[in-house]
């Protein structure tokens, strides 16, 4: 049996005969977006087997599934990160747990700092593509047949359609979302005002440190991909205050509801 199934048998035995369709990842400050969901069963990262130890303040580390507006969901409160030590065996394993258990749309959400006036503080932006300096591929080593090809295409790497989806609903319900490239750094450390000048030039609007190796996962195992970035923060050198992970939380919270409201219609 492959590492990659024993979290999902755990999972199936606990809630057996439930496929979920869609997976969620919430990033920092955004967990109060399971409280959505209904028929709920809850596990803690530590019952399933390589999955990782939430250290981060704002990621509890608990796994929901359950329903929201009756289509079955497996929710992810808490994520892996590089800066954290994890081994890219975590990181896949949360993924393709996914993917086992049924998901054929994975729906992303972090928080991020924004290299754009227009996407302040408190704000939402639709991921459309990421550039990555990370300096690291977690797809490295040897190609997991079982799950996708050895060079996977990131064409449509943030699915168009449903990007659209969202877009179209969030000027339904008059949810401000913008849209914008993504820029992946490996932190912990936050980037310096030279490096948010180089990756403005090089086509940046958001810059985090996660989401990147999860796209790469999903799309080479046949995921569809969407992602919605809280703006917490303008980038180093773009407000007068230091960055902080409170102010990461605290923006975090105040639009975690927009994007509650966001999904609830999505899905």
């Amino acid at each position: 049996m492959s590492i990659y199934n024993e979290a999902s048998n755990h999972i199936k035995k606990l809630k057996p005969n439930f496929k979920p369709k869609a997976g969620i990842i919430l990033g920092s400050g955004l967990g109060n977006v399971a409280d959505q969901i209904t028929d709920a069963t809850v596990i803690p990262y530590s019952e399933l087997p390589n999955f990782p130890k939430c250290n981060i303040q704002g990621h509890s580390g608990q796994l929901h599934l359950g329903y929201i507006n009756k289509t079955p969901v497996v929710c992810l409160q808490g994520r892996a990160h590089w800066y954290e030590g994890a081994s890219p065996v975590i990181i896949k394993n949360l993924i393709r747990t996914l993917k086992i258990l049924g998901c054929d749309t994975l729906v992303l959400t972090c928080a991020c700092g924004s290299l754009n006036s227009d996407n302040p503080p408190g704000s939402l932006v639709m991921v459309t593509d990421h550039i990555n300096f990370q300096f690291s591929n977690i797809l490295i080593g040897n190609n997991d047949d079982e799950f996708g090809p050895r060079f996977p295409s990131l064409d449509n790497a943030y699915d168009a359609e449903l990007r659209q989806k969202f877009l179209h609903l969030a000027k339904e319900l008059d949810i401000k979302l913008g849209e914008g490239v993504y820029f992946g750094t490996s932190g912990p450390t936050y980037e310096t005002h030279a490096e948010i000048k180089a990756f403005r030039m090089l086509g940046a609007d958001l810059v985090g440190m996660s989401v990147i190796p999860e796209v790469m996962i999903a799309r080479h195992c046949g995921l569809k991909v969407a992602a919605i970035a809280a703006i917490t923060n303008m980038a180093a050198g773009l407000q007068s205050q230091a960055l902080s992970h409170e102010e990461v939380l605290h923006y975090g919270k105040q639009v975690g509801k927009d994007i509650a409201k966001l999904l609830l219609n999505f899905l």
